[in-house]
């Protein structure tokens, strides 16, 4: 039997980065700790050993089943793992069969734990890309192929909630937190990427990616048929987006082709609407075409929105002591972006200003511009001081002695 290190890292948990990403952060996956025997459902851990290749060797019929990793030295690993909890035997065999997991070095192993330890989704990204002399993809290949897998599952998780041909900044902060407890795992050689998605924070996300990529996959087909784009415009509603359609557009440049296959969690079962065993997805180059036509669709069809937007005032800015200035403001109501720009006369400028030097946001209307990703207010008006509690103008007022200097620059001459 061959034995992990003890001193091998453990799965980083990923959390959001600026780019919409992953990064490793500080929660992580105890591989020492690993399930525990006493919740794992003999089936579940059937079901995951076949799926990650383990061979079923035989064993006593409808008691044990023994299973052998996979590759060369697979029969170095073996486990006799029960068939129910039936027998008085049942928990000390699933606690020596997941310490002897804990212990294998095949990757499918600790993919098995992961997913016991954590009942998830999981989602697998391969890239059809040269070899290079020493069998495995390049640094800029691998990096590709994770940039677009983080790129795809944050469209997914925009999708989930609301359906958008092109989201920009809205939504974004959300969709970030709702995949923070996504494990992932590089597959061996580079060309590969699994991502484990929890069932109860992220089941939306995996169910709306499953719907968005056949819809995809049929619009694409359905334009090199025909030359037409309608398919994409109905693919919205299954989540297809100026998002996904990137992120499809970054896995397959540079490639031979790329699929996305999709399993679902064998202890929370198949959502409605889902195939049992989904087939994986595939995108070639060319596709690619298609692709960025309906991407520039996305940007160009969805429309401004109308809204009226609370917020701080961050960063103020004008060419001379009077006259209209820019304003950037950190929204705390009203639109689902973090920030946003605009230019104000000079009258709203002034109140801006001043509504920000005594620890207050502003109202303001107008209408939030999808060129520039959602950022930009266009219309601004009504422009007003607003209330808050205590600890918001303390922290405002907190913000404002920090950057003194900057505002009364900014608000001087009036």
């Amino acid at each position: 039997m061959q034995h992990r290190p003890n001193d091998e890292p453990v799965r980083p948990h990923p959390s959001p980065e600026p780019d919409g990403g992953f990064a490793a952060g500080p929660g992580v996956w105890d591989a020492c700790a690993g399930p525990d025997p006493a919740q794992v459902d003999p089936a579940v851990l059937g079901v995951l050993l076949a799926r990650h290749g383990w061979r079923r060797r035989g064993g006593a019929a409808g008691r044990y089943a023994r299973w052998t990793a996979p590759g060369p030295s697979g029969g170095a690993t073996s486990l006799l793992v029960p068939e129910s909890r039936a027998f008085p035997d049942s928990d000390d065999l699933l606690g020596e069969a997941l310490t002897a997991l804990a212990r294998c070095a095949a990757p499918s192993a600790r993919e098995v734990l992961v997913s016991l330890a954590v009942p998830s989704d999981e989602i697998r990204w391969w890239r059809d890309v040269p070899e290079s002399p020493s069998g495995a993809a390049s640094w800029t290949a691998q990096e590709q192929l994770r940039s677009a897998a983080r790129r795809m599952l944050l469209a997914a998780a925009l999708a989930a909630r609301g359906r958008a041909g092109y989201y920009g900044a809205r939504h974004r902060r959300q969709a970030q937190a709702s995949l923070e407890g996504v494990l992932v795992g590089p597959v061996p050689g580079g060309r590969a990427l699994a991502a484990f998605v929890p069932v109860e924070a992220g089941r939306a996300a995996v169910v709306r990616l499953h719907h968005a990529l056949h819809a995809a996959r049929e619009a694409v087909d359905y334009q090199r048929a025909t030359g037409g784009m309608d398919a994409f415009d109905s693919a919205v509603e299954a989540g297809v987006s100026r998002e996904l359609t990137d992120a499809v557009i970054a896995l397959v440049h540079g490639s031979e082709g790329a699929r996305i296959g999709l399993e679902w969690s064998p202890g929370a079962g198949v959502p409605e609407g889902c195939a049992v065993r989904p087939e994986a997805v595939e995108f070639s180059p060319g596709d690619l075409p298609a692709l960025r036509a309906a991407a520039a669709r996305y940007t160009l069809d969805e429309p401004s929105v109308a809204v009226r937007i609370t917020g701080a005032v961050v960063r103020m800015r004008r060419s001379g002591p009077r006259g209209a200035g820019t304003v950037r403001l950190r929204v705390l109501a009203g639109a689902e972006v973090p920030h946003v720009r605009m230019v104000l006369d000079e009258e709203a400028y002034r109140t801006a200003g001043h509504a920000h030097l005594v620890g207050l946001p502003i109202r303001v209307h107008g209408q939030l511009e999808s060129r520039g990703g959602f950022r930009r207010l266009t219309g601004a008006r009504s422009v007003v001081p607003v209330q808050v509690d205590d600890a918001e103008r303390d922290r405002l007022m907190k913000s404002l002695h920090e950057n003194l200097d900057f505002f009364e620059e900014a608000c001087g001459g009036d």
